[in-house]
Order: structure tokens, then C-alpha cells, then sequence
């Protein structure tokens, strides 16, 4: 972010004052609290001393920090000038004394201000008090800037917002940040406006493009924040309202927001880690039936009580090579099977289970099937007795059953041979299904 210089002129201790200075001493005071803290100090202490005044250059300051009823009492003792005449006007807006802004603006007209920027004004007026015709008939009589002013689209986008057709006031606020890139109004707009179509990205990078093009923005920082959160960018998010305190410490929507981000970053991490840890209970859970071993190394295991793979990680090779009948060669089939996964045995019971798990070996295919097949009973299928008693012994009832279970599983059943097993799968290939694969 490029920080906002200091005005060519101090506003309070110059006589000669000009609309342009009013804005810059504006932008530069509004950038900090600590400006504005100083400004305000130095304003009362020139309200305080005796004496004539330079009412115009008080009243201006005045406004710079808000006090507009305090401001017009105090311009209007000033003495008649363009200036004068733009800063009441500016003023009695902002008071929404709407009559007497016009008849300012009049009379600022007459003093020599610019008729582009009195038109312009006066059609904002229009659309405050909500007379849109009005505002749009002001600003025909400055259709010959529509090539080279930015405040002419500017105005006229803000009508056709207001209006609701929104299209048509983009390529408007678009036409002014071309002719003047560095628009602040302008830019805000058109971000706001494509955040609201949906449009993200864009809306991200003309916020961006008006945060970096001078003064911390707050408003346009807030909102960078809250399309950041929303698409997960937390960090970038944090950035936006930091640099919101790091000027305004005590901007109570920035001090709520960071907050709110901060809770939403930890909410998503734990919910996150609940995630991980729900996925890793499923994998340590896993029947040992589910994995492509010999009958008589799940025989083994099974009469060790060793019935899932979490109780697996927690066995020892000594352990099994202690247990009667177990053997190396069904010790080299379990390792190897666990070393393909990126396990190995006994890593639970030396603590060094890994805190995830690697979980795209034991993820079950996805596939969108439709719910009533899923709910089929599987005794509507031709099949002999012998594979509808094996696949009743596995309380299996419906398709969506049958499929959750894998070969290995279904062959581990006594009496299930390989005919029954032909029979299940060409059932399931006439529904474009097949048993669940692990490996």
C-alpha cells in the first residue's frame, strides 16, 4: 500500500485555500487516527484564539472531521468565493438540508466553480432526496464529457445504481477508473457492485487495485476481508483488517471481524482435525477381513482376537511368531501387506503411529448409484441357497450390503466357495456394480 503524502499546504495557518486542498488535507487526515487526532487538536486551538478568523480554512476543517452543523455555522461567516460556496454546499449535504445545497451550488456556479463539478453535485443531490429524473436531466447537459470525465460516469453510474440496473452502472464506473484509475469512489463502487453479481475476482482486484493507489481504505479493506474469508483465504483476510488497526486501533468493525476470523480459522482447523481423526478411527477399525490374505492367516489372527487393523498395529512380530501354527510365511504376508499401506507392526504399541494416516488405500470409490437399486433385497436374485445362506451368515440383505463387503470377506465364510462367489459377482455385473476392492 503506498502511504498518502502530506498536503502541499497546512489548511489551517494558509489564507489562499483551494476545493483541491480541502480534499487532500481530507484523505490525509481520515488516513490515521493519529492524524485526525492531531488535526482535531490543532482545529480547536484555532477556534480558541482571538480575534478575526480565517473562517473558511476552519470551517473546511471542521468538515475534514466531521462536524458538519459546526462547520456551516462557521462558513457562512466567511467571505463569498467558489470555495466558500462547494464546502457549505458539501456540508448542508451531509445534513441532508437538500434546498439550501442547491442554492449553495448556485451561488458557487456564479463565484466561478467548475460547471461540471456543480452539475454533478446537484445531480447527486437529486438522487438523495430520490428525484433519479431530475438527476438524469442534470446530467444531460454534461453529455459532451462523457470521453474525458470520470466524474461524469461516476454520477451517472450512481443513478443507474440507485435505479437497480446495475449492469448498465458498472460499465460506467468501469468507463471512469479508465479515464481515472486512481478513482477512489469510483473503484469502491465497481468492486462493491461485482461482489454483489458474484463476480469475486474481479471485485478482489479492483478492491485490491484501490487499497494500493494511496490512503488505507477502510471500508474497501473490510470488505477485501470478507471475500477473502469467504473463499478460505484467512491469512490475506487477517492481512485486510490488519492494516485497518494498524491506522484505525480502534475501528470497532475491524477489532469485531479479526475476531470473527480468527474463530472461523480455528473452527476450520478443528473441524479439520475432527475430520483426520474420524477418517483415521474408520482405517483402525478396518476388518482384518477386508484384506487379501490366505484363510490361514486370518484363522490365526482371529483366534488371536486380533480383529481389525488397529489391533494389528498393536501386535508385535514376536507376538504373532509366538502364537502356536503361525509361521514365517504368514508373517512375510502381513507385513507385506502393511508395508504397502506404509505400515508396519507394533507401530501403535511404540507410540510411533503416524499422526495421519495415508488414507487413499482404504477409501472406498465413490460412485453415484441410485437408492433404490441400493435398497434392492438380494433374495430377488437368482442365486443357489448355498451363497444366500453365506450371504445371510453376514447379516447381508440388500445390494448396498452386499457391495460394502469385499471378495476376501465373503470367501472367509465357511462353505462359501468359488461357484457362489460367480454367482454374486455376475448378480452385481448385471447392475454395472461389483463387490468392494481394497487393494
Amino acid at each position: 500500500m503506498v502511504a498518502i503524502s502530506q498536503p502541499k499546504i497546512d489548511l489551517l495557518s494558509t489564507e489562499n485555500i483551494s476545493f483541491e486542498d480541502i480534499l487532500s488535507t481530507t484523505y490525509f487526515v481520515n488516513a490515521s487516527e493519529r492524524n485526525k487526532l492531531a488535526f482535531a487538536e490543532r482545529t480547536e486551538l484555532e477556534l480558541s484564539k482571538p480575534g478575526r478568523k480565517n473562517y473558511l480554512a476552519l470551517g473546511a476543517a471542521l468538515a475534514v472531521l466531521g462536524k458538519y452543523q459546526q462547520a456551516i455555522e462557521i462558513l457562512e461567516k466567511a467571505d463569498d468565493s467558489k470555495e466558500k460556496f462547494l464546502e457549505l454546499a458539501f456540508c448542508l449535504r451531509k445534513t441532508e438540508q437538500y434546498d439550501k445545497t442547491i442554492a449553495a451550488l448556485d451561488k458557487a456556479a456564479k463565484a466561478g466553480a467548475d460547471a461540471l463539478l456543480v452539475n454533478c453535485s446537484k445531480a447527486s443531490v437529486c438522487r438523495l432526496k430520490g428525484d433519479i429524473t431530475g438527476a438524469q436531466e442534470m446530467l444531460k447537459s454534461c453529455a459532451n464529457y462523457a470521453k474525458a470525465s470520470a466524474l461524469y460516469h461516476y454520477a451517472v453510474a450512481r443513478c443507474l445504481e440507485a435505479q437497480g440496473n446495475y449492469e448498465q452502472a458498472i460499465e460506467n464506473y468501469q468507463t471512469a477508473v479508465e479515464i481515472d484509475p486512481v478513482f477512489q469512489k469510483a473503484l469502491f463502487h465497481l468492486a462493491y457492485l461485482l461482489d454483489l453479481r458474484g463476480d469475486e475476482e474481479a471485485a478482489i482486484d479492483y478492491y485490491k487495485q484501490l487499497i494500493n493507489n494511496g490512503a488505507p481504505y477502510v471500508s474497501a479493506l473490510l470488505n477485501l476481508a470478507v471475500l477473502y474469508e469467504d473463499i478460505g483465504q484467512f491469512d490475506k483476510a487477517t492481512g485486510c483488517i490488519d492494516q485497518v488497526l494498524k491506522y484505525h486501533p480502534n475501528n470497532p468493525r475491524a477489532i469485531l471481524f479479526k475476531k470473527d476470523i480468527e474463530s472461523s480459522k480455528t473452527m476450520l482447523y478443528d473441524e479439520e482435525i475432527e475430520k483426520n481423526k474420524d477418517r483415521q478411527h474408520k482405517v483402525l477399525e478396518t476388518p482384518i477381513s477386508d484384506f487379501e490374505l490366505s484363510v490361514r492367516s486370518r484363522n490365526c489372527l482371529k483366534k488371536m482376537n486380533i480383529n481389525t487393523l488397529g489391533d494389528l498395529l498393536q501386535t508385535t512380530e514376536a507376538e504373532l511368531l509366538a502364537y502356536k501354527n503361525f509361521g514365517e510365511t504368514s508373517l512375510t504376508e502381513i507385513k507385506h501387506m502393511l508395508e504397502s499401506k506404509g505400515l508396519r507392526l507394533g507401530m501403535a504399541a511404540e507410540g510411533k503411529f503416524p499422526s495421519e494416516i495415508q488414507l487413499k488405500e482404504f477409501q472406498e470409490t465413490e460412485v453415484d448409484i441410485d437408492n433404490e437399486i441400493l435398497n434392492k433385497a438380494v433374495d430377488d436374485f437368482e442365486m443357489s441357497i448355498r451363497a444366500k445362506n453365506c450371504l445371510a451368515h453376514l447379516n447381508i440383505k440388500t445390494i448396498g450390503d452386499l457391495i460394502s463387503r469385499t471378495e476376501a470377506e465373503l470367501l472367509g465364510v465357511k462353505n462359501f466357495g468359488a461357484t457362489s462367489m460367480v454367482e454374486i459377482k455376475k448378480a452385481l455385473e448385471s447392475l454395472g456394480l461389483s463387490l468392494r476392492k481394497i487393494d
